[in-house]
Formats: C-alpha cells, sequence, structure tokens
C-alpha cells in the first residue's frame, strides 16, 4: 500500500469503528451521519467519500468479515467433513464477535430488528454462500458430491448459523453464541 492508500485505511477504519460504537450505543435510527462523522473528526463529506449511507458502514464491517470467511474455508483441512469445515470458518464472525462483546451484541440486536439491514445482511450472504460453496465442491470427494451438495451444506449451516445468531440476540446478555451455533448445527448436521 502506498502512503495514501494506508492514511485512506486508516481513516476509513477510525471512522468505521468510531459510527459502528455510536450505532451499538445510541441505536440505528437515534444515530446520525452528522454524529458518526463527528465521533470520527472528520466532515460530513468525508464521510460520504467512504459510505454511501449509515447502514453502509455495517454492510461494509460484514464485507470485511466475508473475506475472512473465505480465507477460513480455505485453511480448513481437507479431510475436515464439509459440514464441519463450514461451522468452523463460521467462527471468524463468532471470534469477531466475542471481541467486544457488548458493542458486538447491541449491533447483532440491530442489524436482526431493522429491516434494512437484515434485508442488506442476507443480500451478503448471497455472495458469501456463493463463494463457499465454489470452494468447498472443490475440497468434496467426487464420488460423494454433486453439483448441488454443497450450496445445499452452505445454505443449511448458514440457516443454523443465523438460527443461533437471532436465539442469541434474544436470550440474557451471559448467552454463549459458539455454544449455540454448536446445538444449531448438531440440530441441522446430526452426527451419523
Amino acid at each position: 500500500m502506498s502512503l495514501v492508500e494506508r492514511k485512506r485505511q486508516l481513516v476509513r477504519d477510525e471512522l468505521t469503528e468510531a459510527a459502528l460504537k455510536l450505532l451499538a450505543f445510541q441505536g440505528f435510527e437515534e444515530t446520525t451521519i452528522d454524529q458518526m462523522a463527528a465521533a470520527a473528526g472528520v466532515s460530513r463529506r468525508t464521510f460520504f467519500r467512504y459510505f454511501s449511507s449509515k447502514e453502509d458502514v455495517i454492510i461494509e464491517f460484514l464485507s470485511d468479515l466475508g473475506r475472512k470467511l473465505s480465507a477460513a474455508l480455505s485453511s480448513r483441512p481437507p479431510s475436515e467433513p464439509p459440514a464441519e469445515a463450514v461451522q468452523n470458518a463460521l467462527r471468524v464472525f463468532t471470534d469477531t464477535l466475542w471481541e467486544h462483546p457488548e458493542k458486538s451484541r447491541r449491533l447483532t440486536e440491530i442489524m436482526v430488528n431493522t429491516p434494512a439491514l437484515l434485508a442488506r445482511y442476507l443480500e451478503r450472504q448471497v455472495e458469501w454462500k456463493a463463494a463457499l460453496a465454489k470452494d468447498l465442491s472443490t475440497r468434496m470427494p467426487p464420488a460423494t458430491s454433486t453439483e448441488l451438495t454443497a450450496p445445499v451444506v452452505v445454505a443449511v449451516a448458514f440457516a443454523a448459523y443465523d438460527t443461533a445468531l437471532i436465539h442469541w440476540v434474544q436470550q440474557p446478555r451471559d448467552a454463549d453464541l459458539n455454544a449455540l451455533v454448536d446445538a444449531c448445527f448438531a440440530v441441522a448436521f446430526p452426527p451419523s
């Protein structure tokens, strides 16, 4: 990265962090773009150089997670069963959430309870599912796989994960998201 690119990334990261913190603790509807810009020490105009709306702050954060998710699946051992590989790759999300548990929980609550954000999250998932299914299909032995196998495994895995995520925000604050994910995967992919 050039110095200009690094500076631009630093501003974007600081703006994202300040905006996410405000959104988490103030609420989505209650937070304005002017407040997000001020919290990061930038102008409204600068905000719009990086994001076209306040929804985009969360969606861009999710995009970064999507890239990490693909990398996580690629790094799983080839011998790992497909559902297990996807489940372990999805730990990228839960690990990120646990870095700042209170803020993450609040942002997750906002995302699942704000129709526009939930729609954008699900829209992002379409991209993630396609990328993961493509990667997963190359890892599966041809004898056990059809062209539908990997997309179905990934779709069911995301259904299990999303069920755990939605259940998590409805539980007491000390609920363990990883345990909920494990329980949902056990239902979706019961041991043989």
